[in-house]
C-alpha cells in the first residue's frame, strides 16, 4: 500500500488535506453515514428477507409480494446494502444473497439473523448516541438513557432478557466450535463454564472431548433455557454435564479442572472483574485452568474487532477490551499467572492463566 504524502489515500495522516479533499470528506461522510447501514440491516432482518431469496434471486416487485412489503422501497433499501456486500444486484435488477446475505436466513446453520436482530436493537441505539455526553461525563450512556446498569436492566424486562440471551447465544454460538478446536483440552476432568449462557461451549467441548464432563454456571433464568439437552450432539453428552446457578460475584461450583470465562471479563470494570476472578480464584484446585475468552486488544491503528468491540462495552456496559498487559495484571492481582495466550480463528483469544 503507497502510504507516502499526498497519495489520495484517505487513511494516510500524513496526507494533504486540500489536494486530497474529495477521497478525505468521502471517508469522513461513510462514518457520519454508517448508523443508516445498521438501519437497513435491521429492516431486512427483521422481515426476514433473506429468507425469500434460498432459491435464487428475485426482483424486487416479487421479493416484495412473497415477503409482504413495499416493493419500490424494498429495491432502494437492498441497492443501498449491496454497497457494502450485503446482497448483490444483477444486470437484470434482481436481488440474490451474498455469503454475508447468507447468513441473514434464520434456517441455515451459524444463522446470524436473531445476532444481527439484537445488535441492531433500540437498547444499542441509544447508547450509542449518548457517547457524545460520555465524552464530557465518563458516564455510560446506556445508564444515562435507562437509568440503571444494563444487567440490572435486564432483570425488569423479561423481553429484553430474552433477546440477550438468545442474542448471545445466537453470536458466540459458531465459536464455540472454534474454541473447543483451538485449545488442547485434557481427556479427563471437568470443564466449569462461569456465566455460559445457554451452555454452547461446554456441547462443543463435551463432543470433542468423550472422557469430561462439565458443569454450566450461570443465572438460574438463563440456564433455564440451556440447550445441552437438545440440537446436535445431544446424546452424544448425555450423563456427562449438569447445570449449577448463582452469582459468579460470590462462588462459583468449586472442584473443576477446566474454568472458563467467555466473553465475561470484558463485560466488567476491573473493580467487578476482580471480584469475578477471586470467586474462582476460590474454587479451582490448585493444578486447575482458567480460561479466559475474550479479544486482546492489538496495539496500532489498523482495524480490529476488539476496537469495535470496546466501544460497545464503552456505550452499554462498565467493561472494556483490554491488552494483553491489562489481562496479566488483572489476574495476577487476583492470583493468577498467565501462561500463554491463544489466538482463536474468529478475533478472539484464550488467555489461558494457573492459579499461583
Amino acid at each position: 500500500m503507497d502510504v507516502t504524502p499526498g497519495t489520495g489515500n484517505p487513511t494516510d495522516h500524513r496526507a494533504d488535506p486540500a489536494a486530497d479533499h474529495p477521497a478525505i470528506s468521502a471517508q469522513l461522510g461513510d462514518v457520519a453515514f454508517g448508523y443508516f447501514y445498521a438501519y437497513a440491516l435491521r429492516a431486512v432482518a427483521v422481515h426476514r428477507v433473506a429468507d425469500h431469496l434460498a432459491d435464487g434471486p428475485l426482483q424486487s416487485d416479487e421479493l416484495a409480494r412473497r415477503a409482504g412489503l413495499h416493493g419500490p422501497t424494498l429495491h432502494r433499501v437492498l441497492r443501498f446494502l449491496a454497497t457494502r456486500g450485503i446482497f448483490q444486484e444483477d444486470e437484470r435488477g434482481a436481488f440474490g444473497l451474498t455469503p454475508a446475505a447468507e447468513l441473514l436466513r434464520t434456517d441455515v446453520p451459524a444463522s446470524a439473523h436473531t445476532g444481527m436482530v439484537w445488535l441492531t436493537d433500540e437498547i444499542f441505539q441509544r447508547s450509542a448516541a449518548g457517547l457524545e455526553d460520555t465524552l464530557r461525563t465518563g458516564r455510560t450512556p446506556f445508564e444515562t438513557a435507562y437509568g440503571m446498569p444494563f444487567f440490572d436492566y435486564l432483570r425488569t424486562d423479561a423481553d429484553a432478557q430474552q433477546l440477550f440471551d438468545t442474542g448471545m447465544a445466537n453470536m458466540s454460538g459458531p465459536e464455540d466450535e472454534l474454541i473447543a478446536d483451538a485449545y488442547e483440552f485434557p481427556a479427563t476432568g471437568t470443564i466449569v463454564d462461569v456465566g455460559g449462557g445457554r451452555g454452547g461451549l461446554v456441547r462443543a467441548v463435551l463432543r470433542k472431548n468423550p472422557g469430561m464432563s462439565g458443569v454450566l454456571f450461570d443465572q438460574e433464568q438463563t440456564v433455564a433455557e440451556h440447550l445441552l439437552d437438545e440440537g446436535p450432539g445431544a446424546k452424544e453428552i448425555a450423563g456427562r454435564w449438569r447445570t449449577d446457578v448463582g452469582s459468579f460475584f460470590e462462588s462459583v461450583t468449586p472442584g473443576g479442572d477446566i474454568y472458563v470465562l467467555k466473553h465475561i471479563i470484558h463485560d466488567w470494570n476491573d473493580e467487578d472483574c476482580l471480584r469475578i476472578l477471586r470467586a474462582v480464584r476460590a474454587a479451582i484446585p490448585a493444578g486447575g485452568r482458567l480460561l479466559v475468552v475474550d479479544a486482546v486488544l492489538p496495539e496500532g491503528n489498523e482495524p480490529h474487532f476488539a476496537k469495535s468491540a470496546d466501544i460497545i462495552m464503552l456505550a452499554v456496559v462498565t467493561g472494556r477490551e483490554r491488552t494483553e498487559q491489562e489481562f496479566r495484571d488483572l489476574l495476577g492481582e487476583a492470583g493468577f499467572r498467565v501462561d500463554r495466550i491463544i489466538s482463536v480463528p474468529n478475533s478472539t483469544s484464550i488467555t489461558e492463566a494457573v492459579p499461583v
